[in-house]
């Protein structure tokens, strides 16, 4: 049996084949696909580096994946054919993947028929913790994305005042629905910085979370923290080295944290975190999955997400 699947073939190249529908050995499990998400990180091998190697495997970039059991391998309890899941697997840009057993998160029924990106719902779970956000605290959040909404509803849930600084005036929209009680156009480094000191009575923030990446919103998140606060480092920043200002960093002696999870039970904990705050309502990511796209169009959805064309916000690739 067969199934197709989509391979990096080379910068900006994305070929769909058929390949052989992988079978679950011991401790595994395989899944048919619903649907995976498109992560930032894909855009570096999306656009070329020196350290990745062409082609790519099939369904390669994917991480992002859901849908249901479909076949189980020895030594597997707990998991039955038909389950709808959450998996933790890298090779979801295909109909199926194969996944550790514990590397799959029971989505309930309350789910049913709704996009489960586990990956990055899991991410931004973890982050928030990382954070350690408090009632009262003034929180920024620099990056009004997929991650920054759910951390903008996370961290007012939470009781902070959020005021959220992105570029685009549909993300400034977003952060409002989803509970930012400030929002600051992203575009003058000391505008910003006058505005964040003049809502916060000159002391800037306990907490302020990058989310973008790049080197000029690192710079803005460490010159928002104010004396003793926290930095908070969620940006996949993959694409070069970083200068950062020790001396005011140093000098506020603000803590620096870098939010991005590597530890597997880590990562689990987020999604399983995730499943239960979406379920439960206390979430609802759904409006920012604004962008759909079969298999044959992973090409489209991976330069939507580098373009950000429109109230873009996260693509989906979706499987019939």
């Amino acid at each position: 049996m067969t199934m197709p699947a989509a391979i990096l073939a080379a910068p900006g190249r994305i070929d769909v084949t058929r390949v052989p529908v992988p079978d679950p050995g011991p401790g595994e499990i395989r899944v048919k696909l619903e649907g995976c998400g498109v992560c930032a990180s894909n855009l570096e091998p999306w656009a070329g580096n020196d350290w990745i190697d062409y082609p790519g495997d099939p369904g390669g970039l994917g991480h992002e994946g859901w849908g249901l059991v479909d076949a189980i391998g020895p030594d597997v309890t707990g998991l039955a054919v038909g389950d709808r899941v959450a998996a933790l697997s890298y090779r979801s840009f295909a109909a199926y993947d194969i996944a550790r057993a514990d590397a799959v998160a029971k989505l309930p029924d309350s789910l049913a028929g709704k996009p489960f990106p586990g990956e990055p719902l899991g991410c931004a779970m973890n982050i928030f913790r990382r954070s350690r956000i408090a009632p009262g605290q003034a929180v920024a959040i620099i990056g009004i994305g997929f991650l920054g909404a759910i951390l903008t509803r996370l961290a007012s849930d939470a009781g902070a005042r959020v005021i959220a600084v992105s570029r685009r005036q549909s993300s400034l929209d977003l952060a409002r629905r989803f509970g930012a009680a400030e929002t600051i156009v992203m575009d003058n480094h000391h505008a910003i910085l006058e505005q964040v000191a003049a809502l916060t009575g000159g002391v800037l923030c306990e907490r302020v979370i990058e989310a973008v990446g790049k080197q000029w919103p690192l710079d803005l998140a460490g010159e928002l923290v104010g004396e003793g606060g926290a930095l908070i480092v969620a940006g996949y920043h993959q694409d070069g080295p970083r200068q950062v200002n020790m001396q005011m960093w140093n000098w506020k002696g603000i803590d620096v944290i870098n939010a991005h999870e590597r530890d597997f039970a880590v990562a689990m904990r987020g999604i399983r975190e995730a499943v239960e705050a979406v379920a439960s309502g206390r979430l609802d990511p759904d409006p920012l999955y604004t962008h759909r796209y079969p298999l044959d169009r992973l090409g489209e959805a991976l330069d939507a997400t580098r373009d950000k064309p429109g109230d873009f916000v996260k693509a989906l690739v979706l499987f019939p």
